[in-house]
């Protein structure tokens, strides 16, 4: 959910015709949804262990939860370094920045590997559900 590496984005300007979103350059510019996102909901999704599983990788401002992740940029600072379009890329498709990114696509759900039988074409979390967990990155500022 934090910074990539870039690679090159010159060949990242696509529409991805399923899921409805237009990336341009390292970012998806406009909301996936008509509603706002709520950091306190989005807040809600990094630290549940079975929604967004955030914290198995990341490590962040939650003092509450005991066990962080180590294997992913610390979420801490992460509305300084990234905009909420950089954000929403990393979480709907991290790949298309850094196609060896261990970080799951949040959204995308095609041409995806080991995928369980009943998620097949369900993304993991649903566009309002993306907005808010942007909503709450882009308040990480220290």
């Amino acid at each position: 959910m934090a910074a990539c590496a870039a690679g090159p984005l010159a060949a990242i300007e696509a529409v991805d015709a399923v899921a409805g979103y237009k990336v341009e350059g390292d970012a998806i510019p406009t909301a996936l949804t008509n509603e706002r996102g709520d950091p306190a909901r989005g807040r809600a999704i990094v630290v549940n262990r079975q929604a967004g599983m955030c914290l198995l990788c990341h490590t962040g401002p939650f003092p509450e939860e005991a066990l962080q992740g180590t294997l992913a940029p610390d979420l801490s600072g992460a509305g300084a370094r990234l905009t909420a379009g950089q954000l929403r890329l990393r979480l709907v498709d991290s790949r298309r920045l850094n196609p060896a990114t261990i970080m799951p696509s949040y959204y995308r759900t095609d041409h995806l590997n080991r995928v369980g039988a009943s998620w097949h074409g369900k993304p993991v979390l649903t566009p309002q559900q993306i907005e808010d967990v942007v909503a709450l990155l882009v308040t990480l500022r220290e």
